[in-house]
């Protein structure tokens, strides 16, 4: 099974995790469900369960070297995440935020060496994105739920989770056009328009992964429909695990799935 995950750090009724389910063949990628989750435990049960699954994670999976480095925070993966999740996210924005002061202006945020090419936000922001708290909600379901982390962390080869970046394939697609809001005064008819090009270009396989999507007409109106652009963030998700999956069977060696040779302390969000 392949999975696209459009995650949130606190999700609810009105914002969910939305998982978007598949499979795939040569060249051919198949939405067929659509579940979505209120609460981080129901999720976290959810990984737990036994099946084998290859994923794509709208979530980071790692901090920046400098700023891990400057924090004096330990610099082997694992224990960095044991550490940072020991954290309140009052004390993780308190730490961030000192740190981002004592930088200059144009400056102020570390980066990870992936966020050039997959044009991504710091994954220390923690508001506007706040993905730094997606990753402190986030990678400790992974790791409680045993799964393998490639190039970053050991686990069962059967469940295999990846950070993706919906933004990178739809950027690909609308150039700066916005497809997306959750404020509903800027859910507007070009922002509908906008998902409807995605999801026609994911159609025709015109991305860089060379993958085409294949979906029932009730899911693809759900993708288009949905303002917040989560499920459609979902399924481009799926397409890159699907890229991801096809590449790791084309080469298997370390650390598979397309990945480059990458710091492992910051992790590289595929097909980037």
């Amino acid at each position: 099974m392949l999975i696209g995950c459009d995650f949130t750090s606190s999700p609810s009724r009105r914002k969910s995790i939305v998982l978007a389910l598949g499979d795939a063949q040569p060249g051919l990628v198949r939405l067929l469900a659509l579940q979505t989750f209120t609460s981080l435990p129901q999720f976290g049960q959810w990984l737990a369960e036994p099946r084998a699954w290859v994923g794509g994670f709208d979530l980071p999976f790692g901090l920046p070297r400098e700023l891990v480095t400057t924090l004096g925070w330990p610099l082997e993966w694992a224990a960095c995440m044991r550490h940072y999740a020991s954290l309140s996210r009052e004390t993780i924005r308190q730490e961030f935020a000192a740190f981002c002061n004592a930088r200059p202006v144009g400056g102020k945020f570390a980066h990870r060496q992936t966020d050039g090419p997959a044009g991504s936000s710091p994954s220390m922001k923690w508001v506007n994105p706040p993905v730094a708290f997606m990753l402190h909600a986030g990678v400790p379901l992974l790791l409680d739920a045993g799964v393998s982390l490639p190039g970053l962390h050991p686990g069962d080869p059967d469940k295999v989770a990846l950070e993706a970046y919906p933004g990178l394939l739809a950027r690909e697609i609308l150039g700066p056009r916005s497809y997306k809001s959750d404020d509903k005064a800027k859910q507007t008819p070009e922002r509908l328009l906008a998902r409807k090009d995605v999801l026609s270009a994911l159609e025709r396989g015109q991305t860089r992964l060379g993958l085409r999507l294949k979906l029932s007409t009730l899911l693809s109106e759900k993708l288009v429909q949905d303002p917040s652009g989560d499920a459609l963030d979902a399924a481009l998700c799926l397409m890159q695990a699907a890229w991801a999956a096809q590449a790791h069977q084309k080469n298997t060696h370390a650390p598979g799935y397309g990945l480059p040779d990458f710091d492992p302390l910051e992790g590289w969000i595929v097909s980037a």
